[in-house]
């Protein structure tokens, strides 16, 4: 009766977990309330954890992970400060162990520092990261990863979901599962757990040497114009870590044997005194630790909030214009990057015939003019952080350099060669556009942006990081994390849901066609979709989008691409993103164009949901 109550309560779980490539999530606090700060959790999230360890330690025991079969593979284990990460991690660790695992755990640890660490290791070692990213504090999950610095590939992602479905279906599994959980070799638990003072400082050494390679570029005399530069004008950032895994990290130590000056607040680990993800009001503590900084000291003018894992962080800046702190849309912050990013190897001289970006389907399309500037190409892939890295890497096997990639939608960078978003790289990309200035007849970073962008009207010697943004084309976007961009939907079937959406946006662009012209000069338009890696242009089915990314893209009567509508549901959370893109400072149209699209998605909706689906909505 006990076991066919847990298989139950398993099942039950399961059904509200996203597995993913981008990482498997649900609410693991044990009260099932996804703001709780319990560290307890069910016992069917105990056994799911340890499966997931199981079937992994068999993922890295295949023919083409590891060598040879007396190895023993080696996982990396780390967390991020949520408060469930220790009871998942303690149920792994003996699954892990009793399938002839060497284990190291190096307790909290930012997902950049873990996947650093990664790299530095041979074939046949992988990492489980314990997160749920930017979710509500009650969530929790896993990412996977092998030692290329990133995590898997949606491929591979994949098939290790089919695999760990296969396995817990399995009653068997589920009570081996639960015996090597509770019958974990006390002596071998308490060597892995006596290592984390030798793990970590491995952990943080392997991740300072990446991230200053990262920073070099390539370009040996970087670090020493910057600290010449720095001296001359100095730099102060802050820092609000909310309590992320950030607060045992690099973070400090790093920025400032750089050469910046910092200050930071809520840096004890699990500190966490607001909402996780970095946008909108999380973003206020920061600016205020910002004006307060530089009203001390005027060199300070840039602050940035991780999330909870900390491979994300979007930016604080002091506006000069208005005479106080603000923060940046996550648009933003991505442009900024790209433009210092382009600008440095136009610096360091390299800058090849063959350049791309790699970036998902809703980035601004301020990234294409950006990129245009430069004479860079510009890809795009689903959302997905994984589809973005696999997408940059089959670029880099077609000959392209592919220095920065992203996505813009969510906030920050991947600087090449890390396969991650890192706040650090984004903090270090628009500091290297304001400290390295022009001198000695060598154009600095935005000296440079000015002329590739035909803008030398706007550069003066005593710029500052208002001026930057300032340069940047102008697009009014709908951030990703505004209550204005997330949905409820009711149908299931997307593929469904998009193909009646298309026969509600035909019948009101023919009623509208004329208005459209006359208001925003759009005269044509062309649905895209987006699924994994691959981009269709010209679809006659909106339903082939399925579950990925549908865009509509229109454009004026000389053929330019001037504003989008985008669609996708969630892969980590249960909702619905829409997103409009305009180009021009007209806030309006943006407003205009994403109300349209919502009204016609739920019309849609209503029509498309199943006779099922509409029996379980009155229910």
């Amino acid at each position: 009766m006990i076991f066919m109550t847990l298989r139950e309560d398993i099942d039950n779980t399961l059904k509200k977990m996203i597995l993913s490539a981008s990482g498997w999530r649900g609410v693991f606090a044990f009260s099932e309330d996804e703001e709780s700060k319990t560290d307890k959790i069910s016992e069917a999230h105990r056994v799911i954890a340890g499966a997931a360890a199981h079937v992994f330690a068999d993922y890295l025991r295949s023919p083409f992970n590891i060598s040879c079969s007396q190895c023993k593979p080696l996982v990396l284990l780390g967390t991020d400060t949520r408060p469930t990460g220790k009871a998942i991690i303690e149920a792994m660790i003996p699954v892990l162990l009793n399938h002839g695992c060497e284990v190291r755990y190096t307790g909290v640890a930012a997902a950049p520092e873990i996947m650093a660490w990664a790299r530095t290791k041979e074939q046949g070692t992988g990492f489980i990261y314990v997160s749920a990213s930017h979710n509500p504090i009650g969530h929790n999950g896993l990412k996977f990863g092998l030692t290329d610095g990133g995590v898997l590939a949606a491929d591979e992602a994949n098939k290790l979901i089919t695999s760990f479905r296969a396995f817990i279906n399995n009653d068997d599994n589920i009570a081996k599962i639960d015996s090597f959980v509770s019958g974990a070799d006390p002596l071998q638990l308490k060597n892995v757990y006596g290592n984390i003072d030798n793990v970590k400082p491995e952990a943080l050494k392997a991740y300072h040497d990446f991230c200053e390679e990262v920073m070099q570029g390539g370009t040996c005399t970087l670090a020493s114009t910057m600290k010449d530069n720095l001296e001359k004008k100095p730099l102060g950032i802050v820092c609000d870590f909310n309590g992320s895994a950030r607060t045992m990290s690099i973070d400090k130590e790093f920025l400032t044997m750089v050469g910046f000056k910092f200050k930071c607040i809520n840096s004890g680990p699990g500190d966490i005194v607001h909402r996780i993800v970095p946008e909108g009001e999380s973003l206020e503590p920061c600016a205020r630790l910002l004006e307060e900084a530089h009203s001390d000291d005027a060199s300070f003018v840039l602050g940035y909030v991780p999330d909870c894992d900390g491979d994300r962080g979007n930016l604080v800046i002091f506006d000069t214009a208005a005479g106080k702190a603000r923060p940046l849309e996550a648009q933003e912050v991505f442009a900024l990057a790209c433009v210092a990013e382009f600008s440095h190897l136009v610096w360091a001289e390299k800058i090849p015939a063959k350049a791309a970006v790699a970036i998902n389907d809703p980035t601004s399309m301020r990234i294409d003019r950006i990129a245009k500037a430069f004479g860079i190409s510009t890809f795009r892939a689903e959302v997905g952080e994984a589809n973005v890295v696999t997408l940059a890497r089959k670029l880099r096997e077609d000959g392209y350099i592919v220095r920065i990639l992203g996505e813009g939608s969510a906030g920050g960078n991947i600087t090449h060669p890390s396969a991650v978003r890192d706040p650090v790289n984004t903090v270090l990309a628009i500091a290297k556009m304001l400290s390295i200035r022009t001198i000695d007849g060598k154009s600095g970073l935005f000296e440079i942006w000015c002329k590739c962008s035909n803008q030398t009207d706007k550069y003066r010697e005593d710029f500052s990081i208002t001026d930057i943004i300032a340069s940047l084309p102008p697009f009014v976007t709908t951030p990703a994390y505004n209550e204005d961009a997330v949905m409820r939907i009711k149908t299931h079937d997307h593929a469904a849901l998009k193909s009646r959406y298309q026969e509600v946006f035909l019948r009101e662009w023919e009623a509208r066609r004329d208005q459209f012209k006359k208001c925003y000069g759009f005269n044509r338009w062309e649905a895209i979709a987006y699924n994994g890696t691959e981009e269709k242009r010209g679809i006659k089915s909106f339903g082939e989008a399925g579950k990925g990314g549908l865009k509509v893209l229109f454009f004026d009567s000389e053929g330019k691409e001037t504003a989008y509508i985008w669609m996708r549901g969630s892969a980590t959370e249960p909702v619905f993103r829409i997103m409009a893109d305009v180009e021009g400072a007209d806030n309006q149209a943006e407003r205009d164009l994403l109300n349209w699209h919502r009204r016609m998605i739920i019309e849609a909706d209503r029509s498309s949901c199943s006779e099922t689906e509409v029996l379980e909505q009155l229910h």
